[in-house]
C-alpha cells in the first residue's frame, strides 16, 4: 500500500476530525438551522457519491453482461440496505435530537449511543473509500487515482458537520470540550480502519467489484433516507435543508465529472 493511497484513506478522517474540532471554537449549542444545513448539505454529498462513484462504475465494468449489467449494481445495493437494516437492530444507537435510543436494549451511556449512531454509517463510507481504492491498485482501467482522491474528498467534506453535529450535542449535554472532540473522532476513527481492511482483502474483492461499489452505495443511501433527511426536514425551515441537499448533490457531482 503506497503512501498516496494511506493519504487518500484518512481524508475522510481528517473531515470528521476538523468538523469535531468545531466544538473549541462554536458557542455551546449548534444553531438549528446550522444543523439541518450542514445534514442537508451531508445527504446531498452522499447520495451524488453513491451514484456517480459508485453506481455509475458498477454498472460500466460489467457491461459484458449486455442489457443485464444492471444485475450487479442492484444485488449489491440491496445487500448494502439490507446490511445496514440489520446493523440498526443489532447495535444500540442513538441519533441527533431523539430521546429514544434503537436497536437493542443497553445500558449504555447516551454520549456512547450518539457516537455509535454516526459510526454505523461511517463503515460504508469506509468501505467505500477502500473499495474504489482497491480497484485503483489492480489496474482497473475505469477507475482512475484522481477519481478514488474524488471520492474521499467529497466524504471528507460531508464528514466536516457530521464531526461537529457529534462533538457540539455531547458538550451542550454537559462533557467537557476535549472529551466532547475525543466523542467526535472515535465516531470516524472506524473510516480509515475499514478502508484499510477492504484493501487487504482486494484479492476477494476485485472479482466481485461491481457489487461492492453497488454495497456501499446501497449502505449510503440506506444512511441518506433513515437518518439524514428526516433530521434535515423535521420542524420548521426544512428548505433550508433541501437547498443545501442540493448544493451538496452538485457540488459532488461536478468534482467527480470533472476530477474523476
Amino acid at each position: 500500500m503506497t503512501l498516496d493511497v494511506m493519504k487518500g484513506l484518512l481524508i475522510p478522517f481528517l473531515g470528521t476530525t476538523l468538523g469535531a474540532a468545531c466544538v473549541f471554537f462554536m458557542r455551546k449549542s449548534m444553531n438549528e438551522l446550522v444543523q439541518k444545513g450542514l445534514t442537508g448539505f451531508a445527504a446531498g454529498v452522499m447520495v451524488a457519491a453513491s451514484i456517480w462513484s459508485l453506481l455509475i462504475p458498477a454498472i460500466e465494468q460489467s457491461e459484458t453482461m449486455g442489457k443485464w449489467s444492471f444485475v450487479p449494481a442492484v444485488v449489491g445495493f440491496w445487500i448494502g440496505i439490507l446490511f445496514l437494516l440489520l446493523l440498526d437492530h443489532v447495535i444500540p444507537h442513538l441519533h441527533i435530537n431523539s430521546d429514544e435510543a434503537e436497536g437493542p436494549k443497553s445500558h449504555l451511556q447516551k454520549n456512547t449511543m450518539m457516537v455509535l449512531a454516526v459510526t454505523l454509517h461511517n463503515i460504508p463510507e469506509g468501505m467505500a473509500v477502500g473499495v474504489v481504492f482497491a480497484g485503483w491498485m489492480s489496474g482497473n482501467a475505469q477507475i482512475t487515482f484522481a477519481g478514488a482522491m474524488v471520492l474521499a474528498i467529497g466524504i471528507a467534506i460531508q464528514n466536516f458537520p457530521e464531526g461537529a453535529i457529534v462533538s457540539m450535542p455531547i458538550h451542550s449535554a454537559g462533557s467537557s470540550k476535549g472529551k466532547s472532540f475525543l466523542y467526535g473522532i472515535l465516531s470516524g476513527i472506524v473510516e480509515p480502519i475499514s478502508a484499510v481492511l477492504t484493501i487487504l482483502a482486494a484479492g476477494l474483492i476485485i472479482p466481485v467489484l461491481p457489487y461492492l461499489l453497488s454495497f456501499a452505495a446501497g449502505a449510503m443511501m440506506y444512511v441518506v433516507v433513515e437518518e439524514l433527511i428526516p433530521e434535515m426536514s423535521e420542524g420548521k425551515h426544512s428548505n433550508l435543508g433541501t437547498v443545501l441537499f442540493a448544493v451538496g448533490f452538485t457540488l459532488m457531482m461536478a468534482l467527480d465529472v470533472a476530477l474523476g
